[in-house]
């Protein structure tokens, strides 16, 4: 597979003295990049927590750092075109803030206030307006990227199409992602939350399938707190609300949802009504909650776990896993489910398919025929000592042509993950941008680096179960 790359060109319309602050910054990375010697990886260094699922002996620590930190601006906000242009290291929360003084908002917006929107490119960002647009990338128009020699490439479906593509899910190993820009969709003050109750998954799935269908309203997404409860949160935009919630103290949104037949939001706390936890929130407790409810968030969480990473797990760390599971054969996945794990609640987020994806094989493709997607979401899951349920969930997605954001601890051998990552596409994107490997390829990352070991031979395909 070949493709070629167009030499970077300049953003339309952005104020001068902030291409020149942005420039100065880009030209920063990239030096360092040319000026680097030495056979050590290299990762990022970011001013928020990495919103992955924190590991011990992530190797990543280790590495050679490329600072990042000071992406963290907004660069335009265009109110007529509808789009917004940041660096990636801003927050979701710093860019909703500034949009919806326009009445705008991301069309996308991850759950975590301090998720970035370089992040929802690299990882694999989807939230309750997904049934109708896609996944955070979905959204993206285009991206400017730092390859690994210090070039900077600019990258859209028009210049530099399949890294442009590529990029999602590649999770930092093609390139530094230095600045994006992506679609709004315009915004009312409020969000008015219907709770629709079934007493079975094919019920539940047939009220996707006909807002799916009606595209009838803004928000969908649901919880799964029994193999006889499923609960759909249906978010329509309003203009006026004759109360609103709030969820940023002693109570935790997760928890209203199988109380409540209604609700009312402001869509700002709508877009992060998830922030403190999206199926389980800490402290329990109200005295818990009135001392520390402000303090314990995503945000918080997941630094404190990165500082104190060792005192995390040796073994059988809890589960936080999500998955992406044909409309057609979530049944047959939840029947397993209900079987084998049985842990509740389940988020989940139905999911349109906007494209056949390349960073997919098309062999994995050619099992899908599904327009929608249900993405299954799984969080603080115990394990049992002698079960691997990471593995199990890997080996039963395989059953229902599935697969899973890589954001957990991951246990493919190297064969099984590129029949399902399309390893053709990325080698050659990757030949591009990183020939020398220095950001490590995604299996070596995310399969081997995470867990603390070793990269695996060429041309073997060495087993971690």
């Amino acid at each position: 597979m070949q493709t070629e790359l167009i030499p970077s060109t300049r953003w339309p319309e952005e104020p001068v003295r902030d291409e020149a602050r942005h420039a100065a910054k880009v030209e920063r990375i990239a030096r360092k990049l040319r000026q680097r010697t030495g056979p050590r990886p290299v990762s990022f260094k970011k001013k928020t927590p990495p919103h992955q699922v924190p590991k011990r002996y992530d190797q990543r620590r280790s590495d050679e750092k490329i600072d990042l930190s000071d992406l963290d601006q907004i660069i335009e906000i265009d109110p007529v075109a509808m789009t917004c242009t940041t660096e990636p290291a801003v927050t979701f929360d710093e860019v909703v803030r500034a949009t919806l003084a326009h009445g705008l908002v991301p069309i996308i917006v991850p759950e975590h206030k301090t998720i970035t929107p370089g992040g929802a490119v690299a990882g694999s960002s989807i939230e309750s307006m997904s049934f109708r647009h896609g996944g955070f990338h979905d959204t993206c128009l285009e991206y400017e990227l730092i390859t690994a020699k210090g070039d900077v490439l600019h990258c859209s479906p028009q210049e530099n199409p399949l890294v442009f593509q590529m990029l999602h899910g590649s999770f930092g190993t093609l390139g530094v992602l230095s600045r994006l820009r992506f679609k709004l969709v315009r915004a009312a003050p409020y969000v008015h939350v219907t709770y629709e109750t079934y007493p079975t998954l094919e019920a539940f799935q047939r009220a996707i399938q006909r807002h799916f269908t009606a595209q009838d309203v803004d928000y969908l997404d649901g919880q799964i707190f029994s193999p006889s409860k499923h609960v759909l949160c249906v978010g329509r935009f309003v203009e006026q609300a004759p109360y609103v919630s709030r969820y940023d103290w002693l109570k935790a949104y997760c928890e209203s949802i199988p109380r409540r037949s209604e609700d009312y939001l402001t869509v700002y706390d709508y877009l992060f009504r998830y922030n403190r936890g999206v199926t389980h929130v800490k402290p329990k407790s109200l005295i818990g909650r009135a001392l520390f409810g402000k303090r314990v968030h995503s945000d918080s969480v997941l630094r404190t776990a990165d500082r104190f990473h060792r005192f995390l797990p040796a073994k059988n760390p809890p589960v936080i896993v999500d998955v992406f599971v044909p409309f057609s054969r979530t049944a047959e996945f939840m029947d397993w489910y209900h079987r084998a794990i049985h842990f509740y609640p389940v988020w989940g987020v139905p999911y349109r398919r906007m494209r056949d994806y390349e960073w997919l094989s098309p062999r994995w493709w050619s099992g899908v025929t599904d327009p929608l997607f249900l993405d299954l979401a799984v969080y603080g899951l115990k394990q049992q000592p002698g079960r691997n349920l990471y593995k199990e969930f890997e080996d039963q997605l395989l059953q229902v042509n599935g697969t899973k954001t890589l954001i957990s601890y991951n246990y493919y051998d190297e064969q099984t993950f590129w029949s399902i990552w399309n390893k053709d596409t990325y080698q050659a994107v990757k030949q591009l941008t990183d020939p020398d490997n220095i950001f490590r390829d995604l299996y070596t990352k995310m399969c081997r680096a995470a867990l603390g070991l070793e990269a695996p031979s060429r041309g073997s395909g060495a087993s971690l179960s």
